[in-house]
């Protein structure tokens, strides 16, 4: 597997599928105010692929779903729970969604895949700490494509 870390924007990345940081799906999407990375998928993506994932129900804590793209160019979102129900992520929130979100991607054959810092900012995980739990992570998996972990930075005007 091919690790690269970029910074920039998740949505702009040259990949066959990204990673929403999501929750548990317990609260219906349409009730949520997203924020973050799943905010500017809404934005851009439309509302599918929230539709999509209001209909596949609770969604345990690190597990991994996936949904059209909506408006977007990728193949499909790989959306991971990782965060729990007081809104906050944890060592193993982070590790199985990153383990999920790959499993997805090699099941479906895809050969590239982006991925925020998952547990990070809404998540209340300090981002150096949760990057290299994720990068940790990423070693201990076989998957044949390539991971672009993405540190989010808006772009310059």
């Amino acid at each position: 597997m091919k690790v690269t870390l970029v910074e920039g924007d998740l949505l702009d990345q040259e990949v066959d599928a990204i990673v929403n940081a999501w929750n548990r799906n317990i609260i219906p999407w349409w009730l949520l105010i997203p924020q973050g990375v799943s905010g500017a998928i809404k934005k851009r993506a439309g509302l599918q692929p929230f539709q999509e994932l209001g209909r596949m129900g609770a969604i345990p804590l690190g597990e991994a779903v996936e949904t059209s793209s909506g408006k977007l160019p990728f193949k499909s979102i790989i959306h991971v729970a990782g965060i729990n129900m007081l809104w906050r992520s944890s060592e193993i929130s982070i590790r199985n969604s990153v383990r999920n979100a790959v499993e997805i991607a090699s099941k479906r054959e895809f050969q590239s895949i982006a991925m925020p810092i998952i547990g990070a900012g809404s998540g209340g995980g300090k981002a150096d700490k949760v990057l290299k739990l994720i990068q940790d992570e990423l070693t201990k998996l076989a998957y044949e494509g390539e991971v672009v972990i993405v540190r989010y930075r808006k772009k310059d005007r």
